[in-house]
């Protein structure tokens, strides 16, 4: 590849960044990434309204928790536009969005490790109760690098019933969207391959599931087990993280 970065490292040949718009409530705004190595599309990467936070968690290779960073972070988007060298694979693409945050928005990292309180997820004493998805005819289309999954859940600090529905989704995605239902570290420890089908139905918070209401689900970890056939183990560990020592909030100029 002949493109470098300023510090003698993989970089994009051509990279266009732009701020979104303010989010408006109840104004649908496009978000996503699309294209750069393993997808259909290698030679073009193309961000819309993607947060700062998502995007040094995708530039080095981490889940949400294992990146100790500025709250503001989380609420700062932008769109992106780069053209990645032929033949660039994907840590070299990794490698190219480190710089491009170093170089345009003057990124600094270093790297900890942090104890945390986490869940292994586990398969119940009776085995899962969920479907098989349905296998899709035709291979899947490749979407390349993808940040880590969002919060998926209600907001921090609520409490009461809440509804989890996923048609497809491996054991490690669904302890993702489960890490950010319940705002804490999950990993998948199911030993289950393929994909499925992921309905849940539960109170969340510590007082929820005091309710009196006739209808009301059960409190999530009970939930988990009764609907879905699987545990949370608790444990702490000791985690490899990165933490955020400076970014600007605005990048240079094309």
């Amino acid at each position: 590849m002949a493109a470098v970065s300023a510090f003698g490292q993989p970089a994009f040949e051509v990279a266009s960044i732009k701020a979104s718009p303010p989010q408006v409530m109840g104004v649908f705004i496009r978000t996503g990434v699309r294209g750069g190595p393993g997808s259909s599309d290698p030679g073009l990467v193309t961000m819309e309204n993607v947060d700062l936070f998502s995007l040094v968690a995708m530039a080095y290779g981490l889940q949400r928790h294992q990146l100790v960073a500025p709250d503001w972070l989380g609420s700062t988007r932008f769109s992106i536009s780069a053209r990645v060298p032929q033949g660039a694979t994907v840590d070299q693409y990794r490698l190219m969005l480190q710089n491009l945050l170093a170089e345009r928005f003057r990124l600094t990292v270093h790297r900890d490790r942090k104890e945390m309180a986490m869940y292994d997820l586990v398969v119940a004493k009776n085995g899962p109760k969920m479907k098989a998805a349905p296998v899709e005819s035709g291979p899947p289309v490749p979407d390349g690098l993808q940040p880590p999954l969002p919060r998926a859940g209600p907001p921090p600090g609520y409490h009461g019933p809440a509804n989890m529905t996923l048609p497809s989704v491996p054991m490690d995605r669904f302890a993702a969207s489960l890490a950010g239902f319940l705002g804490v570290p999950i990993l998948d420890r199911t030993g289950l391959a393929g994909n499925y089908e992921i309905r849940l139905r539960a109170m969340i918070g510590a007082q929820a599931a005091a309710s009196d209401a006739a209808d009301a689900p059960p409190e999530v970890f009970t939930a988990i087990q009764d609907q879905l056939g699987l545990r949370l183990v608790p444990r702490k560990d000791l985690v490899d993280v990165l933490v955020v020592d400076h970014i600007e909030k605005t990048p240079t100029d094309n």
